[in-house]
């Protein structure tokens, strides 16, 4: 059966699944949403035995079900290839009683190439599918690791073009140097003076432009976006929740009909979002354990119902989950408000108005599958050197939240059930912090002597992606005020 996909803010609104991805966000500013989440059709016990590219077949065919056969496997081949540096492509390493899963082996080392190696196959088909005759322009904003990997996924794809909006000072050295020296005709890399939350304002702003979009129309492009709002972006995360289980299951960690708690590292929602999906697919998951950094607004939101961005945007070690405006919980808020479309409108359109929303009693009951936690800079750091120490795993600052808050949670609940760490990007994306929680003697050496340290002491080969950056040039290096994104964004068009 044709699964479709609706708005979060329209009742009126349905559109196929290449539609929703071609699109990237609905035209009156919601996300698209499946009108059903499909239960999978194939049990963990076959699934044990698939790779990753067989496991992602099965999972994204319930999702994409007006992609044929062939065009999905083809989709799938050629993002999970040999840009991945392990065969696996998700492996799942034990470390102090905790499994975590690495989605950190693809050509940026952090786990938007989960989605974003596939994105760019998936839009290309849709736009054969629809018959799109115009230039499709990628528009995104990212906190330092979507940007990349966005770029690396689009890089000299026919028919289209990426615009990457930064905030300049918001990034890790190693995450800016990534992207400005990207190569490709039709990528660009643009720096703001702002944080994150602004790139993404920015971004949505000129999404829902309608005098932007006729004049895109009359140059012959049109927008699509490779955030996680795109739900090209979170059918592939689904995957990885799904292929984990199924591996805990046939290595021993998990016993059938046992259920596995699941601790993300949280800005934008859309990872927790994907393994909250897999849950209500049938994957036996228990606890979605949500990990904040400093800038805790998910935390506090699961404590009390209140949603409240209003508060100081904090700069941490952890820098892409350092977001005010998570943008996928409107997903989950939809869900929860019994998918009312004008409930769930309200409450965003109260969001972008005073800065904050309440949910009402019955909507928080909802919620008990999730559990809140923060680690503060100085927990991550000693997460940090606590893991390396006891173990010899060095974990990045972003699964070091996630690390910390997943053996807060243990200790104080005593729930035992086998626990699986999303694990979001390599350590060598953050040298400098890492290795500094490690020992403050390394913070004399530059970024990649540092690189080189961790590999000694890891006893892990630097990756393909930072030895590629030693030396490349810079190649982009525009930076504009936050309210000058769309006349940057048009200079590049020439409209």
């Amino acid at each position: 059966m044709n699964l479709l996909y609706k708005s979060t803010r329209s009742a009126d609104t349905r559109v196929t699944a290449s539609q929703a991805i071609l699109k990237g966000l609905a035209g009156d500013g919601g996300l698209f949403v499946p009108e059903r989440i499909p239960v999978l059709d194939v049990s963990l016990e076959t699934l044990k035995d698939m790779s990753y590219q067989e496991t992602a077949y099965e999972v994204m065919k319930l999702f994409l079900t007006d992609f044929t056969e062939q065009e999905l496997k083809s989709c799938i081949q050629k993002a999970y290839d040999v840009k991945f540096d392990t065969e696996e492509i998700a492996p799942i390493k034990e470390a102090d009683g905790v499994h975590y899963l690495e989605l950190f082996h693809g050509a940026t080392i952090a786990f938007k190439d989960m989605a974003l190696s596939i994105l760019p196959h998936l839009l290309t088909v849709s736009a054969k599918k629809n018959h799109a005759e115009h230039e499709i322009v990628i528009l995104t904003a990212t906190s330092g690791d979507t940007g990349k990997a966005a770029l690396a996924g689009f890089a000299d794809v026919p028919g289209t073009r990426i615009i990457v909006f930064y905030p300049k000072d918001g990034v890790s050295p190693i995450q800016e140097k990534q992207m400005v020296t990207q190569k490709g005709a039709n990528t660009f890399v643009v720096g703001i003076r702002g944080n994150f939350d602004d790139a993404q304002n920015g971004v949505k702003k000129m999404f829902n432009d309608r005098e932007l979009a006729a004049q895109m129309d009359a140059a012959g492009f049109q927008f699509s976006s490779a955030n996680s709002i795109n739900i090209g972006r979170l059918v592939p995360q689904v995957v990885y929740y799904v292929y984990a289980c199924a591996k805990l299951l046939k290595s021993g960690a998990l016993a059938a009909g046992q259920e596995l708690n699941v601790t993300v590292p949280t800005g934008n929602f859309g990872n927790i979002l994907a393994a909250y999906y897999a849950k209500n697919m049938g994957v036996p998951i228990g606890k979605l354990i949500c990990a904040s950094n400093d800038n805790k607004v998910l935390f506090d939101f699961f404590e009390t119902g209140v949603y409240d961005r209003n508060r100081p945007f904090i700069l941490t070690s952890s820098p892409s989950m350092d977001i005010l405006i998570s943008s996928n919980l409107e997903r989950l808020i939809y869900r929860i408000a019994g998918e009312d479309a004008s409930r769930n409108r309200a409450l965003m359109e109260a969001l972008a108005g005073t800065g904050t929303y309440e949910i009402s009693g019955e909507m928080k009951a909802q919620l008990a599958d999730f559990a809140g936690g923060y680690a503060t800079e100085q927990e991550v750091a000693e997460e940090i050197r606590r893991m390396y120490e006891k173990t010899g795993y060095v974990l990045d600052t972003h699964t070091a939240v996630a690390s910390c808050v997943c053996r807060k949670y243990r200790e104080t609940s005593r729930d035992g059930r086998c626990m699986l760490v999303a694990s979001t990007a390599s350590p060598f994306k953050f040298t400098r912090s890492v290795m500094n929680a490690i020992d403050p003697k390394y913070d004399a050496m530059t970024d990649f002597e540092l690189a080189d340290e961790l590999s000694r002491i890891a006893g892990v080969k630097v990756p393909k992606a930072i030895e590629e950056i030693r030396t490349a040039p810079v190649l982009h290096d525009t930076v504009v005020e936050k309210d000058g994104m769309q006349d940057v964004v048009k200079k590049i068009l020439g409209i």
